[in-house]
């Protein structure tokens, strides 16, 4: 029951967010976390946790997905072994930074959290993840002593010295695995050697097909054993993929059967590069690695795949099937045309909600439009004529002369003329304030909104003009009956009568009137909404909140207007016997004003304010339930982007959430240290270590150098 009332509160008052914490960040983490019992506080575990950033459909045959628990640590600095609502907001924020790899990275080594990491931070977290048969590193070596100062010297690492220090690491390593292998000193080791040390260093970020022919790379040569050289060749081509991916991917759409040589790749490269020419030996590399299926030399695309793209799979080894490929551009067709069939049935969609919020705002003030109507076309100056003294008298008479339904006389019209109206009107305003609207700030100049919003009222004309013309006949004739016996006739019977022209009499009055309501309404209604109330991304106002600011706005705008309605209503309204005719615009308003006075254009003026301020009112609020109760089909997007974490071979992006993405690449330059974090291990010492809330992570021995 609570929910409910706070459902409808909401709903009704609208709902301010906490500032920068979006709806998004919000929706992710109540769809993932768990309450406590005792303190109703919603939160998320580890396991939550991982299934927030790491969802079960995507490919984690390279990083698992228990290693995603890592970064557990650093969305809780407490060491609470809970995420609140605030703490994931926060490392939401640090997802959505542009270097968010790199800082998740160091805020897991800064441990104290003083914008810093020391030597004994780094070393002591380093242990607690090492596996056991890890390659040794150096930490004494000069390499290192450049970035964190000599054994006797060490120094803090403030985060561009620890970033920029973990950018050079892993090629370290590897010169120092190399190191370790070359027993003999002679700058040699054997293909088993090399292939533990890329395995051990950089198996999160290679393809199966390349991890399970490492051994074979002695085969560029006449020995059997691999050089430094060839090494250090293998790390430069896998450091420099991306770049490989774009000379492979233009050499190919140059050649006539998408097949290129070495030559065509080296050739290629010097097109498009200015410093990072590849060498000989890389480029022999590359084609070794991509060639070891296709020995002609010439290779394609889906070859060079197997190489450079890190998701690709033993199971998917072979040449391509034609059968997949068609199902892959059947699907891309048919998303495309998705898209497109969104794309026009959207618009159909909210005509069609407008439609019926406007027919429902037209009903609930159509007696007071009724009323309206007929005080402006009571002519004062007439013996007897003098029907009505004011709105109340008339509203009381027409109930006792003509019963309730009397108030309702031409409503259906009304109510099939005001769906196409409300929908240009509203349409037309949105695309030229779009227009105009500055992009980014979403400012826009004060007389464009004049403009917006005139231009929006001079083309509901083409609709208005017609249901007016019907309507304000429709209504007059309850009192013709009873004052002059003239039957009544339905709305085809005035349709047929008046013609296609008849029914744009009074079009210039119409505009007149239409032109300026919309001029100014739609710019009140926006400023009541930001500068009134307070509407924000942070903030999303209630449906009262909008009732008012269309209410209010409608009060002007409905009144400074109301003597071009007088003018069109007595060019519209049939002439009884006697009665002063009009035939242009500018002769009735003078006609008007020598008669009846100035006070004449205001007739019914009350009555216009209380019609169309609410009617606006209802109209939006109606809207709005409308879009909750009705959404558009497929307006959300549902399900995992499950395939989509990796960018594809080709130059296509990664379609994964940008989260996904940087979690995922964070987690790569941790590997990079060692690939044994986050993995599951026995545990060495007491219950509850100082980090045991981490996968991997257990009571470390003394600090010691190594």
């Amino acid at each position: 029951m609570a929910t409910v009332k706070t459902q409808v509160s909401e709903a009704l008052l609208g709902t301010t967010e906490e500032p920068g914490l979006s709806q998004q960040t919000r929706d992710m983490f109540m769809k993932h976390a768990v309450q406590d019992p005792e303190t109703g506080e919603r939160f998320l575990g580890q396991d939550e946790f991982i299934s927030a950033i790491a969802p079960e459909s995507e490919d984690y045959h390279k990083i698992r997905r228990p290693q995603y628990g890592i970064l557990f640590k650093v969305a809780d600095p407490r060491g609470r072994g809970r995420v609140n609502l605030s703490d994931w907001a926060t490392f939401d924020n640090l997802l959505a930074k542009p270097d968010a790899e790199y800082e998740i990275t160091f805020r897991l080594f800064d441990i104290n959290g003083d914008g810093v990491v020391s030597f004994e931070e780094f070393q002591r977290l380093m242990n607690a993840n090492r596996g056991d048969a890890s390659i040794p590193f150096d930490w004494n070596s000069g390499w290192a002593s450049l970035y964190i100062g000599g054994k006797k010297h060490r120094h803090d690492m403030t985060y561009p010295q620890f970033a920029q220090m973990l950018r050079g690491l892993q090629g370290e390593k590897i010169r120092q695995a190399f190191h370790h292998f070359d027993k003999n000193g002679d700058g040699y080791i054997d293909p088993e050697d090399f292939q533990l040390i890329i395995r051990e260093t950089a198996s999160h970020k290679l393809s199966d097909h390349l991890l399970d022919n490492l051994q074979t790379l002695c085969n560029i040569g006449a020995g059997t054993k691999i050089s430094y050289a060839n090494v250090r060749a293998f790390q430069n081509m896998m450091r420099e993929m991306d770049l490989v991916e774009l000379v492979v991917r233009n050499a190919t759409l140059k050649s006539e059967d998408g097949k290129i040589t070495r030559t065509d790749f080296l050739n290629e490269a010097a097109r498009i590069t200015r410093f990072s020419l590849f060498t000989p030996m890389e480029a022999d590399i590359l084609f070794h690695f991509a060639g070891l299926d296709e020995p002609t030399g010439r290779l394609s695309l889906p070859d060079f795949a197997k190489v450079l793209d890190a998701s690709w799979h033993n199971s998917y080894s072979g040449p391509p099937d034609p059968a997949e490929h068609t199902k892959e551009a059947g699907a891309e067709k048919l998303s495309k045309a998705k898209t497109i069939a969104h794309a026009f049935l959207e618009p159909i969609h909210h005509f069609a909600l407008g439609s019926i919020a406007g027919a429902f705002g037209a009903f609930m003030v159509y007696p007071i439009d009724l009323v309206k109507t007929r005080m402006q076309n009571q002519r004062s100056q007439r013996v007897g004529e003098r029907l009505y003294a004011n709105s109340i008298d008339c509203a009381k008479k027409v109930v006792r002369n003509e019963g309730v339904r009397g108030l309702y006389s031409g409503v259906l019209p009304q109510l099939v003329g005001v769906a196409p109206e409300k929908a240009i009107k509203l349409t037309v305003n949105d695309i030229v304030r779009g227009t105009f609207t500055e992009k980014g700030s979403n400012r826009i100049w004060w007389p464009h909104e004049l403009l917006a919003g005139g231009s929006a009222g001079a083309c509901q004309v083409i609709f208005t003009n017609p249901l007016e013309i019907v309507k304000i006949r429709l209504q007059v004739q309850g009192e013709m009956a009873k004052s002059s016996g003239t039957p009544r006739r339905s709305a085809m019977w005035i349709v047929r009568n008046l013609g296609l022209v008849g029914l744009y009499k009074g079009a210039s009055a119409c505009l007149l009137r239409d032109v300026p309501f919309s001029a100014i309404y739609f710019p009140a209604y926006n400023h009541l909404k930001r500068d009134f109330f307070g509407e924000s991304p942070n903030k999303k106002l209630g449906i009262l909140q909008l009732l008012t600011a269309g209410a209010i706005a409608g009060m002007p705008a409905a009144y400074f207007t109301t003597p071009c309605d007088v003018i069109k209503t007595r060019l519209q309204v049939e002439a009884r016997k006697g009665e002063q005719t009009y035939t242009t615009l500018r002769h009735c308003a003078k006609t008007v004003y020598q008669q009846e006075g100035f006070r004449a254009f205001f007739k019914g003026g009350p009555a216009r304010v209380l019609r169309s301020s609410p009617q606006f009112g209802f109209t939006l609020a109606g809207y709005e339930v409308l879009q909750t109760l009705l959404p558009m089909p497929g307006s959300k997007s549902e399900g995992d982007p499950r395939g989509h974490a990796e960018p594809a071979v080709g130059l296509k992006e990664a379609r994964a959430p940008l989260p996904y993405l940087r979690s995922r690449n964070a987690l790569k330059i941790i590997l990079d240290l060692d690939q044994n974090f986050g993995k599951p291990r026995m545990p060495t010492g007491p219950k509850g270590g100082w980090m045991s809330g981490i996968p991997g992570f257990s009571k470390p021995a003394a600090s010691q150098e190594t």
